[in-house]
C-alpha cells in the first residue's frame, strides 16, 4: 500500500460564534515544508497546528489555509486606528498622484490586512479543542486524497518494475549465446588474421574462458532480480512512509543495470538494457510522489 505527497482535504465546522474553513494542499517534497496562513488570534497556537500538520503528515511540500467565515451574527471588532492612519497617508498620496476620487479611501482602507479585527483575541480552551478536530479532519480528508493517489502510484510503480523484469529473461535466454557468439567471433579473427595451424588452441580456451567469466554477467541478474523482488515485497507493506527506501532501491537496479551493459558486449543485450533504463527512469520518476 502506497500514500502519495500529492493531495488536497478541505474541512469546515463552526466552533462557537466562528465558522473555520480549512484547506490543505499536499505536492512532493523532500522533506516536511509548510507554509501556513491563519488569522491572528491563533497565532498563539501556530506551534502546535504546525505539529500536528507535521506529524499526520509526514513529507511533502504543504500548503495550509486557515480562515473564519462570517457566520451572520454580528461580532464586536476592533479598528486599528493606528494602522488605518499609517495605510492612509501613502493611498492619499497615490490618490493624488493618479487624479482619482479620494472618497473611495475609506471602503479600501478598512479592506486592509488588521484593520479591522475581532475582538476575540484568541479562543477559549473548548473552541482550541472543537477546532482541532477541524483541523484533524481536514488533514483525515488529505490523507484519503493521497491513498487515492498512491493506488495508482502502486498499479504504474508495479508494471514498471516487472517490464524490468520481462526484459531480465530475455537476457538470461540471450546469455549463451552471446558467450558462443564471443568463442566463434575471437576463433574466426584469429584463423583469418593468423592462420588455424598458428595457434594454441589449449592456450586459446583458457584465454577464453578466462575473457568469459571477467564478461560474466550471471551475479549482475541474480542481485537485479533480487531488488525487483525486495521492491514489489516493499510496495506491498503497510508503511504509511516508504517513498525514500524504494527511492534506494530503484539506485540499486540502476547500478546493476548499467553494470549489465557495460559487459553485455551484444546488441540483442544491449536493446533489453536500454528498454529497461527506460522503464527505471519512468519508475524514478513516479517513485518521487510517494511518501
Amino acid at each position: 500500500m502506497l500514500k502519495s505527497m500529492t493531495g488536497f482535504g478541505r474541512a469546515e465546522k463552526s466552533v462557537g460564534n466562528k465558522t473555520f474553513l480549512v484547506d490543505i494542499k499536499s505536492l512532493n517534497g523532500k522533506q516536511f515544508e509548510l507554509q501556513l496562513k491563519l488569522p491572528a488570534f491563533l497565532k498563539p497556537f501556530e506551534f502546535d497546528i504546525r505539529r500536528l500538520l507535521s506529524s499526520n503528515l509526514g513529507r511533502g511540500s504543504v500548503d495550509c489555509m486557515i480562515s473564519l467565515k462570517d457566520t451572520g451574527t454580528s461580532k464586536p471588532v476592533t479598528i486599528n486606528t493606528d494602522l488605518a492612519k499609517a495605510y492612509y497617508q501613502p493611498l492619499a498620496e497615490l490618490s493624488a498622484a493618479l487624479n482619482l476620487d479620494p472618497s473611495h479611501i475609506l471602503s479600501t482602507l478598512v479592506k486592509l490586512p488588521e484593520v479591522i479585527t475581532p475582538n476575540s483575541e484568541t479562543l477559549t480552551d473548548k473552541e482550541w479543542a472543537d477546532f482541532q478536530q477541524v483541523l484533524l479532519s481536514a488533514i483525515e480528508d488529505l490523507n484519503t486524497h493521497r491513498l487515492d493517489e498512491g493506488r495508482s502510484l502502486e498499479e504504474e510503480l508495479l508494471m514498471r518494475i516487472n517490464n524490468i523484469l520481462k526484459q531480465q529473461e530475455e537476457v538470461i535466454k540471450l546469455e549463451p549465446l552471446r558467450q558462443v557468439k564471443i568463442r566463434e567471433g575471437i576463433t574466426r579473427l584469429l584463423e583469418e588474421n593468423v592462420g588455424k595451424e598458428n595457434y594454441d588452441s589449449n592456450r586459446l580456451e583458457q584465454e577464453l574462458i578466462y575473457y568469459i567469466e571477467k564478461i560474466d554477467i550471471t551475479e549482475e541478474q541474480v542481485r537485479l532480480k533480487n531488488h525487483c523482488d525486495y521492491f514489489k515485497e516493499l510496495l506491498s507493506e503497510t508503511d504509511d512512509s516508504k517513498g525514500k527506501k524504494l527511492s534506494f532501491i530503484l539506485q540499486e537496479i540502476g547500478r546493476e543495470i548499467n553494470t549489465t551493459g557495460s559487459k553485455a558486449y551484444d546488441s540483442t543485450i544491449q536493446k533489453c538494457v536500454v528498454l529497461m533504463k527506460d522503464e527505471l527512469e519512468k519508475a524514478k520518476e513516479q517513485v518521487l510522489n510517494v511518501l
